[in-house]
This record gives structure tokens, C-alpha cells and sequence, in this order.
């Protein structure tokens, strides 16, 4: 194994909307720990949240602060408790850490723990360094042919994962996606692995639907043009979705996911809108007995993430719009903020490309 050095490069936001490249000594693993080797970060629309207003909810940056959690790199110290992971293996990082004892954690919801530890959640700092310290039993091996970038985005497939889960999602069955932002694209990945038949999916950008495509969509309505819930009725003769997800956090997005629906439908809403409230049909919702569930983060689906995308299911890296080495990371959270229309997913590369 090559030596550890003492001090590492770190992209660290001192304020709002800047980011400095920064020195600081490399963490030392706890009993328990691995350090990793951060190979590759996707940035998330989280990342982009807490760098633009320094706040989501309850959660408030104090600087400085590293971001990103979407992130996968190489094992190259362990602590003396470790057994899972050793130096040298290529691992995704499952980035909530959490109490393990808890009520949520205890029956597998441990996505609700109150206590969990997220990276680039304050006060938790997040991966855009060169190396990390993190608990082994988040920490997973991937094949040698699955891409680093493929295992960072195992994190936002995640959502789709526990999002088809909580749907009951069964083979043959229709999918309505309401917004194709990264996480809505993993989502159209999800139900193709879960068997969906017809995966139908709406987006106001045509880059954005065009990707749909190439990652299994059957098809794509762009919003403004159609309206995504005639379309989804005039595909499956009348009846409505089996399943809708809604992904974008735009609330015209969530009554049409709602209006897309049959009878006896399921809703899985992934998508946080600026507001608090949205006017819903609270009798159409009873009079179909539409099924929802709010979507949050995700729960054991790590192995089964990993498992879908070293398959070759879907052509994930394809997702991949911009590359930055870690010394540019603020020109990458720029270019996200400032050309939406043309990024899907940046990336970063901690210790180069």
C-alpha cells in the first residue's frame, strides 16, 4: 500500500457561495473506522442548498464546512475493530451513520434514526477532501469493473430504490416520474430493475428527458408541451399509473403525480418543495384510495444498489455531464447553479481523475 501522507488538500466553504482549497492534517480512523481514500463526489442538490442559503430547515451551516455525500474511494487504514473492509478495497460509501440502538434502527427504518450522522449535513463534514474517516459497517466493496463514479451514484439510486420498495412496485407495472433531476433519473433506473413495464416520465428540459431515454424510460413528456397526467391515461387506456414518483419538489408536479394515478394507486413523494404546504384533492385521494408515502433518504439498500448497477443495467456513468479535480470545486458548484439546464451530474476528484 502506498504511505499515508500527514496533511491533505480539503474544498472547504468559508461563506456563502465560496470555496477555498484548503490544507489540514489527514483523520486518523477510530477503532472502528476506516480511512478512505475519496476517488470520486457527485454533487447533490443538498450540496448546492447549504451553498447557496447556508440552510435546509433545522439544519444550519456553521463555517467553514465540507460538502458533499454522494462518494465512493479506496480503503488504506483501518482501525484495530475492523473486519469488514481492509486496505485496498474499492468501497461505496453509505453516507448516514447511525446509533444502531435506537427504535428506527432496531426494526430497519434506521433512515429515521434521530442520532444519524450524515456527511455534509451539519454539524457533519462532508467528503469533498481527499481522504475521510468512516464507520466499516457503511462502508461496501464493489466489483473491480464498476466505475467509482458508479458507486458514488449508488447513493441517489438509493432514493429509487427505497422509493420502489415503499411503492410495492411489482414487474409489469406502470411508473409515472414526475422530474428528472439526478435523483428522478436514478429513479427511472430503479423501476427498470424492479421490472416496471411502462416507465413514463415528465421534465420541463430535454436534455434532461433525452437521458431518461437512454437509462429506460418508455417515454417522456415535456412539461408545458403535454400534460403528464393525460399522457400517462392515454398510455394505459384510461386507468391511471400503477405508481407515481414524484422527484422534482415542485408542487404542480405533486398534483399532477397525484392526478396520474388509478384507482387503488401508490404515490412515493421524494421531492421536498419550497413550501411547507400543498393544496392536494383530499377527496379524490379518499374516493381512489390512493396510497402515500413520504420518501426519506433510504434504508439497507446499499447491497442491493451495487448488486443493480455492476449488472450493466443501465448505462449510469452516461449521466455524467461535467468533471472537476478537487481544486476546482467551486467553479463545479458554479456551473451547477448557473447551467441547470445543461448538467445533469458533476463530478468531483478528490485525488485526480
Amino acid at each position: 500500500m502506498p504511505s499515508i501522507p500527514e496533511q491533505m488538500k480539503a474544498a472547504i466553504m468559508t461563506e456563502l457561495r465560496k470555496i477555498e482549497l484548503v490544507e489540514m492534517p489527514v483523520p486518523k480512523p477510530g477503532p472502528n473506522e476506516a480511512l478512505v481514500k475519496v476517488m470520486a463526489v457527485g454533487i447533490c442538490g443538498s450540496d448546492v442548498h447549504y451553498y447557496e442559503h447556508g440552510r435546509i430547515g433545522r439544519f444550519i451551516v456553521d463555517f467553514p464546512f465540507l460538502l458533499g455525500h454522494e462518494c465512493a474511494g479506496e480503503v488504506v487504514a483501518v482501525g484495530e475493530n475492523v473486519t469488514r473492509v481492509k486496505p485496498g478495497d474499492r468501497v461505496a460509501i453509505e453516507p448516514g451513520v447511525t446509533c444502531g440502538k435506537c427504535q428506527y434502527c432496531k426494526k430497519g427504518r434506521y433512515n429515521l434514526c434521530p442520532d444519524v450522522q450524515f456527511l455534509a449535513t451539519p454539524p457533519v463534514h462532508g467528503s469533498f477532501a481527499q481522504y475521510i474517516v468512516h464507520r466499516e459497517d457503511f462502508l461496501f466493496p464493489i466489483p473491480d469493473h464498476m466505475s467509482y463514479e458508479a458507486a458514488s451514484l449508488v447513493e441517489p439510486f438509493s432514493v429509487g430504490i427505497h422509493a420502489s420498495r415503499a411503492a410495492a412496485l411489482q414487474p409489469g407495472e406502470t411508473v409515472a416520474i414526475h422530474g428528472m433531476g439526478p435523483v428522478g433519473l436514478m429513479a427511472v433506473v430503479a423501476a427498470k430493475a424492479f421490472g416496471a413495464g411502462q416507465i413514463i416520465v415528465s421534465d420541463l428540459e430535454p436534455k434532461r428527458l433525452e437521458a431518461a431515454r437512454k437509462l429506460g424510460a418508455t417515454r417522456t413528456v415535456r412539461v408545458g408541451e403535454e400534460d403528464p397526467a393525460e399522457v400517462v391515461r392515454s398510455l394505459t387506456d384510461g386507468r391511471g399509473a400503477d405508481v407515481a414518483f414524484e422527484t422534482a419538489g415542485n408542487g404542480k408536479a405533486l398534483q399532477s403525480a397525484l392526478a396520474s394515478l388509478r384507482r387503488g394507486g401508490r404515490l412515493s413523494i421524494v421531492g421536498l418543495p419550497p413550501q411547507p404546504e400543498i393544496p392536494l384533492n383530499i377527496t379524490y385521494i379518499a374516493d381512489n384510495e390512493i396510497q402515500i408515502r413520504g420518501i426519506f433518504r433510504y434504508a439497507n439498500t446499499y447491497p442491493d444498489g451495487i448488486r443493480f448497477l455492476a449488472s450493466g443495467l443501465a448505462d449510469v456513468d452516461a449521466i455524467i455531464t461535467d468533471r472537476y479535480p478537487l481544486e476546482r470545486t467551486w467553479e463545479a458548484m458554479e456551473r451547477t447553479i448557473t447551467a441547470r439546464s445543461e448538467t445533469l451530474k458533476v463530478m468531483i476528484y478528490p485525488n485526480g481523475f
